[in-house]
């Protein structure tokens, strides 16, 4: 796959894009599937593919100046159209990110059914969610912008819901996403970014020497269905605090019932926010490298992902197979589940409001 430079952009910032062979696969709304690469003058650079809107590349340096991609994914297109078990590497997700219990809410007096998968809930933005389309994109500035229009009833959702998620990459090595949506009718929108993390190098081992740190004092407790109880539980004394960093493989073989129920992490962390706008969720350090990562946003709670689900079936683009805790997901986002509880911040859009929303990913050394 050869890139193409398309523009060099005054602000330490270049962009090229490529096309991506998908070697006769299908889309369901086929049109070109693109790459683009964002690129500082410090050599930092992420690649973003208008399938998805997915980030499939993040490449930084370490404390000597050695550069890696950090970013989990696939070479090719194929991988992210056909992934097994879905991980939605490095896509966006919506209408709906997480899970809402049995498919079902209320909204208005009315009660809505959508698509469950094998667990019984709907996940993710249903069988056909945002990471499975392709994206209209225009490149500007230093930034690259996506949009989608989700129609009326897609995936069970009501309403035409306009889309834009916008990638920004600045000097300092800092990746900035923004998250915008509109509505003709009511629905619930909770969009996220869920790209998988080794800061040591994609395909480099585990993550559980990894030192996390998140800005919160309680999570929210699931179920056997892993479903948020609805319970806003503190994290003191239990494995979830993450007040005072410390590496994400120190405690998470506890005989804790929520380590149990999801195998590892992989729950919602209610941020303590600030006076509003972006304020800090988490921060990660690889100490063999030096680099390391700080997410800020607006969003009320964080989903931490120790990468559970991964076991050695999925090769990477290094050519590794992404073994247990290969990766972690720092997703800023609302709860999952919001629709049926009221205690929850809500995430009902309606017409005439504004969706917005920004993260922040902060890449350095030390």
């Amino acid at each position: 796959m050869k890139n193409l430079i398309i523009n060099t952009l005054s602000a330490a910032v270049c962009i090229t894009v490529a096309g991506c062979s998908t070697s006769g696969t299908t889309v369901s709304n086929f049109s070109t599937i693109r790459e683009y690469t964002l690129r500082n003058k410090s050599g930092m650079e992420v690649r973003v593919s208008n399938y998805g809107a997915t980030i499939t590349s993040i490449v930084v340096p370490d404390r000597v100046g050695n550069m890696a991609d950090v970013a989990l994914g696939y070479n090719m297109a194929e991988g992210y159209i056909n992934a097994v078990d879905r991980p939605y590497f490095g896509s966006v997700i919506g209408r709906y990110s997480g899970t809402i219990a049995d498919g079902k809410f209320q909204l208005d007096g009315k009660q809505f059914q959508l698509p469950v998968n094998k667990s019984g809930n709907h996940e993710n933005g249903g069988s056909m969610g945002f990471d499975k389309v392709v994206w209209q994109s225009r490149v500007y500035g230093n930034s690259i912008e996506f949009k989608y229009l989700s129609k009326d009833l897609e995936e069970g959702y009501q309403g035409n819901l306009s889309v834009k998620v916008i990638y920004t990459l600045y000097a300092d090595n800092t990746l900035q996403i923004e998250y915008y949506a509109e509505t003709d009718k009511a629905t619930p929108v909770n969009l996220s970014n869920r790209t998988y993390i080794n800061l040591a190098g994609e395909g480099n081992g585990t993550i559980l020497s990894h030192e996390l740190m998140i800005n919160s004092e309680a999570f929210t407790p699931v179920n056997e269905k892993r479903v948020p109880t609805g319970e806003i539980r503190s994290v003191k004394g239990t494995p979830f605090d993450f007040r005072i960093p410390k590496p994400i493989g120190r405690d998470i073989g506890n005989e804790d019932e929520q380590l149990l129920l999801v195998d590892g992490y992989d729950q919602n962390w209610v941020l303590s926010k600030g006076e509003g706008g972006v304020t800090l969720a988490a921060s990660i350090y690889e100490p063999g490298s030096g680099r390391t990562l700080q997410v800020s946003t607006m969003e009320p709670g964080l989903r931490f992902y120790s990468g559970n689900g991964l076991d050695g079936r999925l090769k990477g683009k290094s050519g590794k197979r992404y073994s247990l805790n290969g990766g972690f997901c720092l997703e800023p986002r609302h709860f999952p589940d919001s629709p049926n509880h009221s205690q929850f911040p809500t995430t009902i859009l309606r017409p005439g409001e504004q969706f917005k929303s920004i993260s922040v990913y902060k890449f350095g050394v030390k």
